[in-house]
């Protein structure tokens, strides 16, 4: 491997080297859209001094085994830059998801492994993106660190790796210098926290905004709803009823009150909503109403009072003690990490 130092200095100003790995059946958005991301960064970095002679941050490169074309689960076909065992040692590396296997698991690509395990822990940044994850925890890279994964494949990750720290919630993890993130999009986030952290937060935020995506989504940020997290109901008054929590959180939610909008008894209510989402009505309606009142201290300025009422708490300290139970902090640390 040529030596190349993951971080050149140029003029004084550093440019940080990012190597995207690609293969066979990699998915193209999780490789585009963070390197959409970087380029993005580059063209922010040049209108901003001191920048470096050719205004660039970031020089980014893709790699794959033998510098060979690779096709996309989508059929696009992508030339890489680099044979990935020539490769310079990068400073950030980033390894999209791919493709599953007929019985539907993920078949890490054994090139893509082989290097990571033999290079990556002398990179200073290492980042997957979705099924990404699984080629980094079969290069030991995740042993004892927390990650995530999309959320159809945390169990999976899981159990083949039970060294592995899985949570299923974030939209991506950060565990010291490695970085996981969940589906597609999150790669997005994922790339923006990174330029966040060298470049600045007003970076991260123009530049999400040059590219029409939701303004740098914290990593706390869950997956999906408690509505998507939760099956759907057969019946058409259960399916009511799972509505009516998620636009009224600030309602009279008990078992009595949503057994009459349901028409059924609370015994039979209870039984039948359990049976149906996968979750009891009371559980249901304490994650929707945390789910609120995240979204809330994320998205909006109004004070924890108005929030907790807003989310269906009868008083800001049971919203408190809620956030402590289930996350582990108070409603104003939350907002602070937001």
């Amino acid at each position: 491997m040529r030596p190349w130092a993951a971080r050149r200095r140029l003029d004084g100003v550093s440019v940080r080297n990012v190597l995207f790995i690609l293969y066979d059946g990699v998915v193209a958005l999780d490789a585009a859209g963070p390197l959409e991301v970087f380029a993005a960064a580059n063209a922010y970095a040049a209108g901003h001094p001191p920048a470096t002679p050719d205004g660039a941050a970031y020089r980014i490169r893709t790699a794959s085994a033998h510098g060979r074309a690779v096709r996309t689960t989508s059929g696009l076909t992508l030339s890489p830059d680099l044979d990935l065992q020539a490769a310079p040692l990068p400073h950030t590396v980033v390894v999209p998801g791919g493709s599953t296997a007929p019985d539907g698991s993920v078949v890490p690509d054994a090139d893509a492994v082989a290097w990571l395990r033999g290079n990556a822990r002398r990179c200073r940044r290492i980042a997957s993106v979705c099924t990404g994850a699984f080629l980094l925890a079969e290069a030991g890279l995740l042993n004892g660190r927390r990650a995530t994964t999309h959320w159809s494949r945390t169990a999976e990750l899981a159990a083949r790796h039970p060294g592995v720290r899985v949570e299923d919630e974030p939209i991506f993890v950060r565990d010291g210098r490695v970085w996981t993130s969940a589906g597609i999009t999150s790669g997005i986030d994922l790339a923006l926290a990174l330029v966040e952290e060298d470049l600045g937060r007003d970076a991260s935020l123009t530049i999400a905004r040059h590219l029409v995506v939701f303004l740098r989504r914290h990593g706390n940020q869950q997956q999906f709803s408690t509505q998507l997290r939760a099956q759907s109901a057969e019946r058409p008054g259960l399916r009511e009823v799972q509505q009516w929590i998620a636009d009224h959180p600030d309602s009279d939610l008990g078992i009595e009150a949503l057994a009459r909008r349901a028409n059924l008894s609370p015994r039979h209510f209870t039984r039948a909503f359990t049976a149906e989402t996968g979750i009891p009505p009371g559980r249901y309606v304490d994650r929707t109403r945390l789910e609120t009142a995240r979204r809330l201290l994320e998205d909006s300025t109004d004070s924890i009072e108005h929030i907790a009422r807003r989310a269906g708490y009868p008083t800001q300290e049971a919203m408190r003690r809620a956030f402590h139970r289930t996350l582990g902090l108070s409603p104003l640390q939350y907002r602070a990490k937001a």
